[in-house]
């Protein structure tokens, strides 16, 4: 490998886009393939209706890192926020609403003893988070046969965690592995904060509040930088889009090329190790490096072929658990929603419904078994208020993340598309009285419609579960969890890497200082 041996990249999402730039910074040829009409992948913006355009999958950014923002210039790009560090509402039916912002109550009431949790448990909960953070852009260790640099990955990873202090340390080595439900029990009385609290360490997972690795997946979700606040929550101008464009504008400007509408069939070798690809127009294109944005089973499998692999490494590829469970609604509006009791000012922050631990228990317990939850629980935003692009003059367009929807042949239908919008719809008109007569348009996405339209193996937002089996060294698989595959030349970088999901472009930059590694060792 020589500093100008072409690289391509398979798939133009926020980390083929990320590791896209590094790469063409450093000098080396680059050309990313991407098969739809538009770079992006998960996080793009598109119309629901005519005029009406939404965040069609990723709808919130808190988790980009803001070296890569300062490192590939993203705001001289055009990326710049509608709204920064988005309050919290915990909506309640009765109108008995909280809103949160980090560790402060700034609206409704909670006693004495509440308020004060409230404060200790974000406190702590942000020092647990940034150890994972300061995990974001490292390499994981390999778990054997490394020499002094996996040792010393593995030390500044102990090290992190002995930093904390003995008695915080001692409480994140006790609850990073358990769930949800009993932290908040034990720390909180009010059930509308325990639920909206909960449903931050639940959404987009497989998880439900009682279930192990519940608590590692709040921390990850607070591992990530908005605006400089750990934990804060943005909305871009433009949509999520907009990141993506910048992110694609920062990588031409840096070298390299990006095609559109160019699928790839599959990753061709030549003898044991990579030769380039092979498109589905029958163009075949070479290179000594080949980068993979898609998810760990379709770059594999799919379009590399099980055959190629080690029998048990592809055993351990398929028990990789990437089955999503969250849906995406879209509704465009002839107006703006009403919220009894709720000051209009805080529509356009971050409404959750999640009334208590157990409404969300129960909205877990129906997706154990393929079915859609009855009565869901909703992420919702309402980003025309701040965006006035996103909707013509007066009208307005809602996106709310709705958990649980199985990816299951059950749960995956017409009619239980179809049933569950409505199912959703009830539960927004329960907190939003009228709500359904201001709906021009709607569009629910399931799981299996976000796999079809985003080529995301199971429909999973993070391309794979993040817990404590699939973390840090074992995330996809060992033999694959350093960016580097068992075959020669071959790549992974995106969300079913270390660091896992979230736009935050980690595991792009970490891929591309792999890539120009390997070319300095050989």
């Amino acid at each position: 490998m020589t500093d100008r041996d072409p690289v391509i990249i398979i798939g133009a999402g926020h980390n083929g886009l990320v590791c896209a730039a590094y790469l063409a910074k450093a000098g080396r040829p680059v050309t990313v393939l991407e098969a739809s009409g538009r770079v992006g992948g998960a996080a793009v913006t598109r119309e629901v209706a005519p005029g009406f355009r939404v965040s069609a999958c990723a709808h919130l950014s808190y988790m980009l890192d803001d070296g890569i923002r300062r490192d590939l210039k993203l705001a001289s790009h055009g990326l710049k926020a509608a709204r920064e560090n988005l309050r919290t509402v915990a909506l309640a039916a009765g109108g008995e609403h909280l809103v949160l912002n980090g560790g402060a109550l700034e609206g409704g009431t909670l006693a004495a003893a509440d308020r004060t949790a409230l404060g200790d448990y974000h406190a702590s909960m942000l020092k647990f988070a940034r150890v994972l953070g300061k995990q974001h852009n490292r390499r994981p260790p390999r778990i054997a046969g490394g020499g002094r640099s996996e040792m010393i990955g593995a030390a500044m990873l102990g090290l992190d965690i002995r930093r904390l202090g003995r008695e915080p340390m001692r409480e994140f080595l006790r609850i990073v592995g358990i769930n949800i439900f009993d932290v908040l029990e034990e720390t909180f009385e009010s059930p509308l904060l325990k639920g909206a609290l909960a449903l931050d360490a639940l959404l987009g997972t497989n998880l439900g509040a009682r279930s192990n690795n519940s608590v590692l997946t709040l921390l990850q979700r607070l591992s990530g930088q908005a605006t400089g606040v750990a934990g804060g929550l943005s909305l871009p101008e433009g949509g999520m889009g907009a990141v993506s464009d910048a992110l694609a504008a920062a990588a031409h400007a840096s070298g390299a090329t990006i095609r559109t509408a160019s699928a790839v069939a599959r990753i061709t070798l030549e003898g044991d190790r990579v030769s380039g690809v092979e498109l589905e127009s029958g163009e075949k294109l070479a290179a000594s490096v080949v980068v993979s944005n898609a998810d760990p089973a379709r770059t594999l499998l799919t379009l590399l072929g099980a055959r190629h692999l080690e029998t048990g490494f592809v055993h351990r590829l398929r028990h990789f658990r990437s089955k999503g469970m969250a849906a995406k609604l879209h509704l465009a509006l002839d107006a703006l929603p009403a919220f009894p009791r709720l000051d209009a000012e805080w529509s356009g922050e971050r409404l959750v419904i999640a009334p208590d631990l157990g409404y969300l228990e129960s909205a877990f317990d129906c997706a154990k078994y393929g079915q859609c939850s009855t009565a869901p629980a909703l992420e919702v935003t309402i980003p025309s208020i701040h965006d006035s692009s996103l909707a013509p003059p007066g009208k307005h367009v809602l996106s709310a993340i709705v958990q649980y929807a199985p990816f299951d042949p059950r749960a995956s239908s017409d009619t239980a598309r179809t049933d569950f919008l409505e199912r959703t719809l009830d539960v927004l008109e329960r907190y939003s009285p009228g709500l359904r007569r201001h709906v021009v348009a709607s569009e629910m996405l399931l799981p299996a419609d976000i796999e079809k339209e985003f080529r995301i193996t199971g429909g999973h937002w993070h391309h794979g579960e993040y817990a404590l089996d699939q973390f840090l060294m074992l995330r996809p698989v060992p033999g694959a969890a350093q960016y580097a595959t068992p075959v020669p030349g071959l790549y992974l970088c995106g969300a079913g890497c270390h660091p896992g999901g979230g736009v935050m472009g980690s595991a792009g930059r970490n891929a591309a200082k792999v890539v120009l590694g390997a070319r300095r060792a050989a």
